[in-house]
């Protein structure tokens, strides 16, 4: 089992379990969308972030980053750390039928999954995080992934190449490119066939 000092915020009670079987720390479900009128877990959230951190930690569907750019919006100091899970088809044991996009959720995730996608994010590590200059919005410009025609479509392209969600705007891609590669290591990556 891995301590993590963070707060991590997940959807609801089934993650919450599933991850209690992985990591050491205080797990909060939002409860889906009552996070919205949950004053008290939202104000709980917040103070987390400034005491300790939190860690994002939602499904990769509209619903899951619906409830992510909500946290992201209300919580205004202290270290917020988003952890993706990638973008798998299937449905979890419990349901009868897969969710309205088909895509697994992280109770639905390998403990292996998971953990690399922690470890993505650099909460779980075992070298020092990446230094150097960072990748900028004008280079996913000038790559064509931002800002120009048919600059969706390759940054999905990308995003699928690196295991990523495919709804992910161009400024979460920069931040998450920016936790897990150098600027050099970027652009070797991108050079390289696919």
């Amino acid at each position: 089992m891995i301590k993590i000092k963070q707060a991590i915020i997940v959807e609801g009670r089934y993650d919450k379990i599933k991850l209690s079987s992985l990591v050491d720390a205080l797990i909060i479900p939002t409860n889906g969308f009552a996070l919205y009128k949950d004053r008290e877990t939202t104000e709980l959230i917040k103070m987390l972030a400034k005491k300790t951190g939190i860690i994002i930690l939602t499904d990769s569907d509209s619903a899951g980053f619906q409830i992510r750019s909500r946290l992201r919006s209300v919580v205004k100091e202290g270290e917020v750390i988003n952890v993706y899970i990638p973008d798998i088809f299937g449905k979890e044991r419990r349901k009868r039928t897969p969710s309205k996009q088909g895509k697994l959720g992280v109770e639905g995730m390998s403990a292996q999954v998971l953990l690399e996608a922690f470890r993505k994010a650099g909460v779980i590590s075992e070298e020092e995080a990446p230094k150097g200059d960072p990748i900028t919005k004008a280079d996913l410009v000038g790559l064509g992934l931002s800002g120009g025609e048919n600059s969706s479509e390759r940054r999905k392209a990308l995003q699928k190449r690196l295991g990523l969600p495919e709804l992910l705007s161009a400024n979460l891609l920069l931040e998450i490119l920016n936790v897990n590669y150098t600027r050099e290591q970027f652009f070797s990556m991108i050079k390289q066939p696919e």
